[in-house]
């Protein structure tokens, strides 16, 4: 018989917030895929966890997947976690996947850490609908292309970026949408820096550049009017 493919969260700063589930999986599957090493070595240490790793990322995928599956063809459960947060989303494996449910394999989803939902939870907004657009192109014109597009967007706009990416961000939300912009951003969710921003976005930015502050985050604008 054909193995199984677990998608596993893994926590997305604090290790306490992996799931009993997610342990006990990851404990029980015959290999792992991975993003990166390192980072997965680190995670599975904390747990006392030793598997067999494969490193699947956006340049080898299509090279690692169908030996992957060849896996679990014959027999073998394999878990796929990303760095940080539930594996897929905007993290690679989809080439994975697609092919695993071409080959009638069971694709079986944990539930667990995500930095979406705390966020959205904490900003203080009534929120029964919203606008989730992901990552901004790396890209200068194609990113304000993109900006002035959800600017025509009147909801409540999710946008995630890089840490290093955070006051540029920032800065483009304020000249293109305006400087009394309302927006929320969630910082270092679940970190001990932890910290919830509500307001315009001129005093966030304020915030941020008289901080230096650098580190993950999802930001939340309410373009409602």
């Amino acid at each position: 018989m054909a193995g199984n493919l677990y998608l596993i969260p893994t926590p997305i700063g604090n290790y306490e917030d992996i799931t009993i589930r997610a342990i006990n999986t990851l404990k029980s599957v015959d290999l792992i895929i991975c993003e990166e090493f390192k980072i997965a070595k680190r995670l599975l240490s904390k747990f006392n966890i030793q598997k067999e790793l494969y490193s699947l990322n956006e340049h080898n995928e299509k090279e690692i997947a169908p030996e992957i599956l060849k896996k679990i063809k014959e027999g073998k459960n394999a878990g796929l976690i990303s760095d940080c947060g539930s594996p897929l989303f905007s993290d690679p494996g989809h080439y994975l996947v697609n092919l695993c449910i071409t080959s009638k394999i069971d694709i079986i989803p944990l539930p667990g850490a995500n930095s979406l939902v705390p966020a959205i939870i904490s900003s203080g907004l009534e929120i029964g609908k919203f606008y989730y657009y992901g990552w901004l192109s790396q890209k200068k014109d194609i990113r304000r292309q993109e900006l002035f597009q959800l600017k025509k967007i009147k909801d409540v706009i999710i946008i995630l970026d890089t840490p290093y990416r955070l006051l540029k961000l920032l800065l483009e939300i304020k000249q293109i949408f305006s400087h009394k912009q309302k927006i929320v951003l969630a910082y270092n969710l679940s970190l001990e820096s932890e910290r919830i921003f509500r307001g315009y976005i001129e005093d966030i930015l304020n915030e941020v550049q008289n901080n230096k502050l650098k580190g993950e985050f999802v930001l939340i604008i309410d373009n409602r009017k």
